[in-house]
């Protein structure tokens, strides 16, 4: 009995003497990465901004709701303005936050981190990356308002001071200036690592957007600032969009995990809560619009939408269409399209561009209707229509556009509520039993930032006029 002690002990003290000596070994995961590579970051920030821009996930995105594109069946809250409820604020807020931005910043740090002096390609990587941020930002404020800025993203600071919104605009077009100055056509950049404009000629390519960018920007604030507007539009003119080959786009593949989030929302998920909604359908076949069997499916061999803001039946109601529904259907972050109409409307305001507001009208449109391969002839066609052809003598001719516009960008629900808050047109009708009495022109704050940054919250909300669904950003004017 006495020998098998001593084993024992023995034994015992050799085992503790090797979890001494090893324990850190012992507790570290040799296959796992220690630091994530620049690439995959970007990657993933693309990735994160694209799903949450595009979902239909009524916890994150409802755009496709409040411009009136879709309708629901069983659920209606949403199509009746509770923003609440679900905390979508929270969500939205947390993943450009936590998922995207943090994401952007931490890669820059590292490429920063590597050299002090960066060659041709880490100042391209530096400016696609920031060139990114701007964009999410925008979103941020577009959504919000006034939104922690200067003091957020830092880790040792929790409770974020809150930024004025036209500041941060005006902060993000000179950031814009200044990443566009950093690329380089003559040097690489992400490589296949970029899921948006990936291969030979992607920093040109990120050239294009960057200006296509400033001038949406430029044109967002048209009517706070238009002499400010007029000479962003000009600056940004020589390089933007000129065809659809331009569009940003990310593809997604046909097989999981990188599909499509509305088949993953829709189809994948067996999900029925929506339908389309009545407010553009009925537009659109009053129009004869070319696009609707693009957009739509058929019921009974016809396309007929649903009642916006009450319960439809799944099954006697258009859906969206098999191309949207399909999981490799790409999602569009901004397009050529977008562009014209933008060029529209800034002849429209008398800013010096070149071409008449009826050029660039009828190229928007066209260059919508070619996206969704519209034959010609019927393009054509519908261009000739008394209720689409250009009037010049038109009372309000940012209507004309306005209208056309929130029709050609069907299913991306967030572009579509910017510009009908922007442009103010057309009009939507607001559902009986709301829960607001007008539609939402911003998300209130998130709860966990009432909860947790109460000071800086109360600041900011006061700053605003009020945290309500109500309360216009600062370029939303009358």
């Amino acid at each position: 009995m006495k020998m098998k002690k001593i084993v024992i002990i023995a034994v015992a003290l050799l085992f503790g003497n090797a979890c001494t000596d090893d324990f850190e070994e012992i507790n570290v995961n040799p296959k796992a990465a220690t630091e994530v590579p620049v690439g995959t970051l970007l990657s993933s920030a693309q990735r994160e901004l694209t799903d949450v821009l595009t979902s239909a996930n009524v916890n994150v995105n409802i755009f496709r709701l409040l411009t009136q594109q879709w309708a629901q069946t069983t659920y209606t809250d949403e199509s009746r303005y509770d923003l609440v409820t679900r905390d979508i604020p929270t969500n939205i807020w947390t993943i450009l936050y936590r998922d995207v931005l943090a994401d952007l910043r931490e890669a820059q740090r590292l490429i920063l981190a590597e050299t002090n002096a960066p060659d041709a390609i880490a100042q391209n990587r530096l400016a696609i990356l920031e060139i990114h941020e701007i964009y999410a930002w925008t979103v941020l404020v577009n959504i919000f308002g006034d939104v922690p800025y200067t003091e957020a993203l830092d880790p040792d600071n929790v409770y974020p001071a809150y930024d004025d919104a036209e500041f941060i605009y005006n902060d993000l077009l000179e950031r814009l200036d200044a990443a566009i100055a950093l690329l380089n056509p003559d040097a690489p950049g992400f490589g296949s690592a970029d899921l948006i404009y990936g291969g030979v000629g992607s920093v040109e390519s990120w050239l294009t957007f960057a200006n296509s960018l400033k001038l949406k920007l430029a044109m967002t604030i048209a009517e706070v600032a238009p002499d400010r507007a007029e000479e962003l539009v000009q600056e940004a003119l020589p390089n933007v969009f000129t065809s659809n080959l331009d569009n940003a786009t990310f593809n997604y593949l046909a097989a999981p995990p990188n599909t499509n989030p509305i088949w993953i929302d829709l189809v994948q998920s067996g999900r029925q809560d929506f339908v389309v909604a009545n407010t553009l359908v009925d537009v659109m076949l009053e129009l004869d619009d070319p696009r609707l069997e693009q957009y739509f499916s058929l019921v009974n061999n016809e396309i007929i939408g649903g009642t916006y803001g009450t319960s439809n039946s799944f099954a006697s109601f258009s859906k969206p269409s098999a191309r949207i529904l399909a999981p490799d259907f790409e999602a569009v972050l901004l397009s050529y399209s977008e562009v014209e109409f933008y060029l529209a409307e800034a002849a429209v305001r008398g800013f010096d561009v070149p071409g008449t507001a009826e050029e660039h009208y009828e190229n928007a449109i066209v260059a919508n209707m070619e996206y969704w391969n519209v034959p010609p002839e019927e393009i054509a066609e519908y261009l000739q229509q008394p209720a689409v052809t250009w009037d010049p003598a038109a009372a309000n001719p940012i209507q004309q556009i306005a209208l056309q516009k929130w029709i050609a960008l069907y299913n991306r629900g967030y572009d579509a509520w910017v510009e009908w808050r922007r442009l103010d047109y057309p009009v939507l009708p607001i559902p009986a039993d709301a829960y607001l009495d007008a539609i939402p022109v911003r998300f209130p704050y998130p709860t966990v930032e009432q909860n947790l940054n109460t000071e800086n919250y109360n600041a900011a909300a006061a700053a605003i006029g009020g945290d309500l669904p109500s309360t216009r950003i600062f370029w939303d004017v009358d």
